[in-house]
């Protein structure tokens, strides 16, 4: 950045001020809570983290240094302040799949074409030719659970799943919200989150040949499946046989 643009030291000065004047508002906060989710702590805890990341940025755009800690990430959820008998919940589903091997997807979806011609005049024909085609006959053609269960036999490869249930006082009027499923979503209003990723699979002394299908949060359900957030693999064997589809299909 240039030099017009940087902070002040009078600026870094005040920043670090308030950093300490986070910290003793946390700390009071913590020593009068009155429970384990008390709302006056998650408050202070917020304000310090950004007091903090203020300050972190304006150290380093004016000195060039960084702070000892680190900011963590606000991935929490806050104390549940939604209504105490919901007339209506919605959960809100996410599942992210690499796909690994692309010619293994548009063979499947070459299968459902040749069984119903119908499937690839509606998405304008060859559309199994190319990977987003093939995801739109395989998507509309299976279940999101299907899919899940034979995410290998399309060519897709698991990542991160998470699942929110939140509370409200009445149902959506239909068609609401299908626009922007995720977009306004109270984080007081979730009842509860169950999260499935790799990255609580970091156990140093794991055997490398465990099955990778057994590291799941027990508390997660298997049908976490919905929205899809592909990444694009070009890595295939063109010889490995693939596995049947459901002939009923």
């Amino acid at each position: 950045m240039s030099d017009a643009a940087q902070p002040t030291a009078a600026e870094v000065r005040a920043a670090a001020e308030a950093v300490k004047t986070a910290l003793d508002r946390h700390l009071a906060a913590v020593e009068r809570r009155s429970g384990e989710d008390d709302p006056a702590v998650y408050e202070a805890f917020n304000q310090l983290a950004a007091a903090a990341e203020v300050y972190d940025e304006l150290l380093y755009d004016r000195y060039d240094e960084v702070t000892p800690f680190e900011i963590p990430g606000d991935d929490a959820l806050p104390p549940y302040a939604g209504p105490e008998e919901p007339n209506a919940i919605s959960v809100l589903i996410r599942r992210d799949y690499a796909v690994v091997e692309p010619q293994r997807l548009r063979a499947q979806a070459q299968r459902v074409e040749a069984a119903d011609s119908e499937v690839g005049a509606s998405l304008g024909g060859d559309a199994s030719d190319t990977v987003h085609g093939a995801l739109g006959i395989l998507f509309g053609e299976f279940e999101p659970d299907e899919i899940a269960s034979r995410h290998k036999e399309f060519g897709l490869e698991e990542g991160d799943s998470t699942l929110w249930v939140t509370a409200s006082d009445e149902p959506a009027d239909p068609g609401d919200w299908l626009e922007a499923p995720f977009e306004h979503v109270d984080p007081e209003a979730v009842v509860c989150r169950f999260d499935v990723s790799a990255v609580f699979d970091e156990d140093p002394d794991a055997d490398d040949e465990d099955d990778p299908d057994d590291d799941i949060d027990d508390e997660a359900p298997d049908d976490l499946v919905d929205d899809l957030d592909t990444e694009f693999d070009t890595h295939l064997d063109e010889d490995e046989d693939l596995e049947p589809l459901d002939a009923d299909r």
